[in-house]
């Protein structure tokens, strides 16, 4: 079980017709304890950077002051020569003040941006870390949106707000001792405005908070929305489906548009208040400071600096709003990424091989029983032997269960009931980087990396020099056409293979198994959709790769596995039958059924 974990409790809410959810207010010193972690390796630093906030705090406190004893000055008739010293004086204050707001704010940033660097280190490769159900339930763009715009939002929340919070809070501090010093009646009269002050931050912070939140949400899902619907526009094109998806996105827009408009409008009411606040603030100073002047109680330089210290009254006032609405929204993003974080990882209890020796490839799967959380179990006592450098053949319907076997093969998910002894070893006593380490995949459609061919190869075994990856290339029947393209290896291909063919594709992604040189290979239908000259050099070069190596086979064409050691027919999660081509045919089974609909449709 995770702990600490930050759960979307939610329930409706409606923005002008639109409906929404309203997210539960999280933990809000917890998430700042973890935000500390990652600032804590900079903590010497970070110390000094609040010890120059302090002195720029005091002396943003000493200008007012030097303000109201030169206006005394004047008035009972100083000297030039020491008004010039005053001046001087006042000068170099505000100069140094500004150098020291200048350092602070430098160094402050290297603080923070070494703690999102972090941060973000971490978050990226505790994604890699998590188990492949954790990707099926979620959007790929609201996983983007919590790597990028949530860990951004905390970075500018860290590189500005810390500052001005501390200082509003040291400016605050020491403008009211100093204005107590000066005249505690005037100071009470001035404090008269906060109580105001609570009342309506209150009532603002508490609808910012909830709106801020349902931002970042929304955020995320149109995010999501975005990057699917870019993903998959050739299909949406095809079925004529721009309108409904249009809609979709307006729908989510506005989800997005309303929340967002909420946030900035409560927020907007902090200036507002504050203008007020302050104005009443002068008047009350004004007004009853003069008629102390006037009875010989204060002098006027004192009138002079309680308006200046008004405003530095109002104004961290002012800040400390702001900042806790931008604190809070930084906080919400921080939530979101440490939401991912708390995520269990895929090999939290996973165990390490002592000896990775190769495997010779002997797999069994005794009474295996597994379902994706449902009620129904997608595999129902599978069992089978494939003995070491055999070719099994998966066959069946859609949602039989064939990809599960390999998934449960290769460590994506844990078996419910039962065991897989791969070598005569329990799969779950080895770790799943050492089985995955030793097994080759070639999927049905190959994704290449953004770089070069040659990199996209090398991805099998990044030791490997250039000259094993040609060795590869040519084992594969894709060395020909690499050499005919104007760069060669070095052709940059984008994620999608767009400069290269679907076949090219599959010739690159063998090459890149054939390199890795594994034990146990895995192809998903590798030779479909594609040319019948380029199918024959698929076919040759995955029997090169097939040689004295155990693989599985996910077939949909069963003319293609008519050689394979093994065939198992799933229906329903179950084996229901299994042995060669020739053993299932005579048995007049389902094989043979979906065997002879499949030539009918070939000689039709």
């Amino acid at each position: 079980m995770r702990k600490n974990r930050t759960q979307d409790v939610t329930t409706s809410r409606h923005y002008q017709g639109v409906k929404v959810k309203k997210p539960k207010i999280s933990n809000l010193n917890e998430t700042i304890s973890r935000i500390w972690m990652y600032m804590s390796t900079y903590k010497s630093l970070f110390i000094f950077v609040l010890l120059l906030v302090v002195v720029s705090s005091s002396l943003s406190l000493l200008g007012p002051y030097l303000l109201g004893v030169a206006v005394d000055e004047i008035i009972t008739g100083i000297e030039k020569t020491n008004l010039i010293i005053i001046i001087a004086i006042l000068i170099g204050v505000f100069l140094l003040q500004s150098v020291t707001t200048w350092f602070q704010n430098y160094w402050m940033i290297k603080v923070a941006q070494h703690a999102v660097y972090a941060m973000r280190k971490d978050l990226f490769s505790h994604v890699l870390r998590l188990p492949i159900l954790f990707f099926q339930t979620r959007q790929n763009g609201e996983i983007m949106s919590r790597l990028t715009n949530d860990i951004e939002n905390v970075s500018r929340t860290l590189n500005t707000s810390v500052i001005q919070l501390t200082t509003s809070v040291l400016t605050l501090t020491g403008t009211i001792i100093v204005m107590f010093i000066l005249s505690p009646l005037l100071t009470l009269l001035t404090l008269i405005i906060v109580p105001l002050l609570f009342v309506g931050m209150n009532w603002i912070t508490n609808r910012t908070n909830r709106y801020f939140k349902q931002q970042q949400h929304d955020l995320g899902d149109l995010n999501g929305y975005v990057e699917e619907a870019l993903s998959g526009h050739d299909i949406i094109k095809l079925f004529n489906q721009e309108e409904r998806v249009k809609r979709d996105f307006i729908e989510k827009n506005q989800r997005l548009k309303e929340s967002s408009y909420w946030a900035q409008v409560y927020t907007g009411f902090i200036p507002k208040i504050m203008n007020s606040l302050n104005n009443l603030s002068f008047a009350i100073i004004v007004g009853v400071g003069g008629i102390f002047a006037f009875n010989g109680m204060i002098s006027i330089g004192v009138i002079v600096t309680f308006t200046a210290y008004a405003r530095q009254f109002t104004r961290p006032l002012n800040d400390l709003a702001n900042q806790f609405n931008v604190i809070l929204s930084a906080v919400s993003g921080a939530e979101r990424v440490f939401d991912v974080m708390d995520e269990e990882k895929e090999d939290k209890n996973d165990v390490e091989i002592k000896n990775r020796k190769r495997l010779k490839g002997k797999v069994e799967f005794q009474s295996v029983y597994f379902s994706y959380g449902q009620d129904d179990n997608t595999l129902n006592n599978v069992s089978f032997i494939v003995n070491p450098g055999d070719t099994v053949a998966l066959v069946g319907p859609t949602g039989a269960g064939k990809t599960t076997v390999v998934s449960l093969l290769s460590k994506f998910y844990e078996v419910e009931k039962g065991k897989i002894m791969l070598d005569d070893q329990d799969i779950n006593k080895m770790s799943r980087s050492g089985i995955r380490s030793q097994m080759g995949i070639v999927l049905q459609d190959s994704f290449l990396f953004d770089t070069t061919i040659k990199e996209n190869i090398r991805y099998g075994r990044l030791d490997a020099t250039d000259h094993q990856i040609i060795t590869a290339a040519k084992s594969a029947n894709a060395h020909t056409f690499i050499s005919q393209l104007p760069d060669g290896y070095d052709t940059i291909l984008d994620s999608n293979g767009y400069e290269i063919s679907q076949g090219q594709r599959q010739l690159i992604s063998i090459a890149r198994a054939m390199l890795a040189d594994p034990s146990l290979l895995i192809l998903d239908e590798a030779t479909s959709s594609i040319d019948t000259i380029t199918e024959i050099k698929i076919n040759e070069a995955l029997t090169k790769l097939m040689k004295g190596r155990t693989s599985f086979v996910i077939a949909h064409r069963l003319n293609t596995i008519q050689h394979a050691d093994l065939i198992l027919v799933l229906q329903e999660g179950e084996v229901i039958e299994q042995g060669t081509h020739k053993e299932l045919i005579k048995r007049n089974g389902f094989y043979a059924q979906l065997n002879a609909s499949q030539n009918r449709a070939i000689n039709e």
